[in-house]
Parts: structure tokens; sequence; C-alpha cells
């Protein structure tokens, strides 16, 4: 049985086969996404030619270290194909991201790109979404408002995420709120929803935006799923 980094560097591995040179590549985050930089790091000292975009700072570091070609989202008119992770996938492949706090540079290099590609181990396949707690990002100006509004709304509770017993600032400058739907029966209609909110920056879901998922299992064996025909 493989551990869950064995999987993780195997869908990686899968991930970084869909890789062509030429290419304008997004760069996820998150511990999954490190195995598929390291990848592609080895791609490209065997001559691979590409560049890639990254949606953290994390991940500019370790895709630098790698060495490669990066540029800033404002540098390409599209992205040929984005890897990323995600905290939980449904059948339809809507996502819930953001558990590792770049969701809202995750979401923009995801919507600018032509094929988005999940990597990820089976614990992640979920019938409903929900039992991860959703990511908000929220201004930090008047976020309390915002996090009662939300539990008001929703009839939940959110907690505000700290680190180091600090409160959480993204890399934007932003707080993010935990949100404890429990269930989400219709993602589509509660991303929509939570957008109309006033100091809403961004959700953490990802509703049609992935193409394919890649999931590993601790047998070895490694599925892709492909986006269902709506």
């Amino acid at each position: 049985m493989l551990s869950v980094n064995e999987i993780k560097q195997k869908v990686s591995e899968e991930a970084a086969q869909l890789v062509k040179p030429g290419m304008v590549i997004g760069i996820g985050s998150g511990s999954t996404v490190n195995y598929f930089i390291n990848e592609l790091g080895k791609k490209v000292k065997e001559g691979l030619k590409c560049i890639a975009v990254p949606t953290s700072e994390e991940t500019f570091l370790l895709a630098k270290k790698n060495g490669i070609n990066l540029v800033e989202l404002n540098d390409v008119p599209s992205i040929d194909l984005d890897v990323d992770g995600a905290d939980e996938i449904d059948e339809q492949l809507q996502l819930i991201k953001g558990g590792g706090g770049a969701l809202l540079r995750e979401k923009m290099v995801a919507a600018a790109s032509k094929q988005l590609v999940i990597i990820a181990d089976n614990n992640k396949l979920k019938t409903i979404l929900g039992n991860f707690p959703l990511p908000i990002e929220v201004i930090t100006h008047g976020w309390k408002q915002v996090r009662q509004r939300i539990q008001r709304l929703h009839g939940i509770t959110t907690t505000l995420r700290k680190k180091n017993n600090e409160i959480y600032l993204t890399d934007h400058g932003h707080y993010i709120l935990d949100c404890h739907f429990r269930e989400i029966k219709d993602p589509e209609e509660l991303n929509r929803s939570l957008h109309l909110i006033p100091g809403v920056v961004e959700t953490g879901l990802f509703i049609d935006m992935c193409n394919l998922a890649i999931i590993g299992s601790p047998d070895g064996t490694i599925q892709q799923i492909k986006k269902p025909v709506r």
C-alpha cells in the first residue's frame, strides 16, 4: 500500500506528462503541487522549454529553486495548462480549494487557463462538498460584519483563520473565514450568493473550472476523471 506522500508523487508524475514544449503552465499551491513542481523541474533540467505562472509566494520560491522560468499572470494572454490540488472534489468535478490560503490567485490562474487539472489522493473525492470548511477570503475592513452576515444567512459557524496564534494574512493582505457548511447541496448557487456580500473577495468554490482530476489510491492505481458533459 502506498503512503499519502507516495500517492502525491505518482499523481504528480502523471500530470507532468501532460506538459508539452512551449506551454504556458499555471502552477497551483499546496503539498501535492510541490511534488509536481519538483517533477516539472526535472523535465526543465532535461531540456523542456516552458514558462510558468505561480499562484503563491511559496510556489514561486520552490519553482524558482527548481529552475523553472516564471512570469506574472499579467505577462501572458492565456495559460495552456494549470495543475493544482484541491481540498474536496465532487462527482461533477466541483471543488473546494483554499486550505493553503492561496485561493484568490489560484482561481484567477484557473480562470485564465484552457485546462485545469487537479491532482489529489482518493480521500479528496466526496459525494457532496462541505465537510471541509469552505474558505472565504474577505477584506480586513469590516470583516466582522461580513462574518455575521454569512452566519445569519446560512445558519453556520465560521472561524477566522489563524497561523502561529496570529491572524492569517493572504499574499494580498486579506483575511480568510473558514465556513462550516457541513453539506453544500448547490455549490453554484452558494458561490453566487456569497459573492453578493460586500467585503467578500473570493470563495473557495471552484465551479465548472476543472477539466480533469488525476486521483491516486493507496493500491497504486491512478484514476483520471474527466469533466462531465452538462
